[in-house]
């Protein structure tokens, strides 16, 4: 049983699609992995205090994410390789729902901005009280790496005061060997002026999956009307 016509692009499209899919989700699962279980952040899931922080949920969201997509794209690109309707639609059943989270999370993420800003701030301000209570060397190597990332010093930014001032980057001009921006603040600026770059990702990767959710409707028509061409065939001659 094949399709032909517009049915065979969209297979084509859809295999391509799902293979593209498939490495997205093994890097999405693999990065969640190593942020689990690697010597730099694995400590932070032995705190009880930071299991509801926004690096844990991050983390364990990525894990499930790689997996969902990797699930997904397996039904696809079964699916659409031996046009099996079943695998098919399940496939379309996964990515609607997957098309309609990425919308609602992009859109949600962009209007509470102020919000997911202030939660990340609070996360670090929760390593950092962490490092000051016991000095752990994970804990540092954590927060050298969100410092060096941010360009931030703790949550004062003044290296006269500063208990993390060791793990801060090197500062650039005479000013900023007196104050660095503070940490807190830095991580909600840069959401708040990424906020809009955010939500344009979401929603692209929304409408990626939405033409892949197109074509799979498309497929599934063309596999059911040559599954009854060949029925009508095989009656007719018997």
């Amino acid at each position: 049983m094949a399709v032909d016509g517009c049915g065979v692009v969209c297979k084509y499209i859809l295999v391509i699609f799902n293979i593209i899919f498939s490495v997205v989700g093994l890097a999405f699962l693999v990065l969640g992995l190593w942020l689990r279980f690697s010597e730099g952040t694995r400590e932070i899931f032995r705190f009880e205090d930071l299991n509801s922080s926004a690096f844990v949920i991050g983390v364990t969201v990525l894990i499930l994410l790689g997996v969902v997509m990797l699930v997904v794209a397996a039904f696809g690109d079964y699916g659409a390789c031996s046009e099996k309707r079943c695998a098919l639609q399940t496939f379309t059943v996964l990515l609607a729902f997957l098309a309609l989270a990425e919308v609602v999370v992009g859109v949600v993420a962009y209007t509470s901005r102020d919000k997911v800003g202030n939660k990340l701030g609070e996360f670090y301000v929760s390593l950092y009280s962490l490092y000051a209570a016991n000095k752990d060397p994970a804990m540092a190597i954590t927060l050298t790496f969100i410092h060096n990332t941010l360009h931030c010093c703790g949550v004062t930014g003044i290296s006269l005061v500063e208990i993390v001032k060791k793990t801060c980057p090197e500062p650039d001009g005479f000013l900023e060997k007196l104050v660095m921006p503070n940490c807190p603040t830095t991580i909600l600026n840069i959401f708040e002026s990424k906020a809009g770059l955010v939500l344009g990702v979401f929603l692209g990767t929304g409408a990626l999956l939405i033409t892949a959710l197109v074509c799979s409707i498309i497929l599934l028509k063309h596999i059911k009307r040559s599954h009854h061409a060949v029925t009508s065939y095989y009656s007719a001659v018997y």
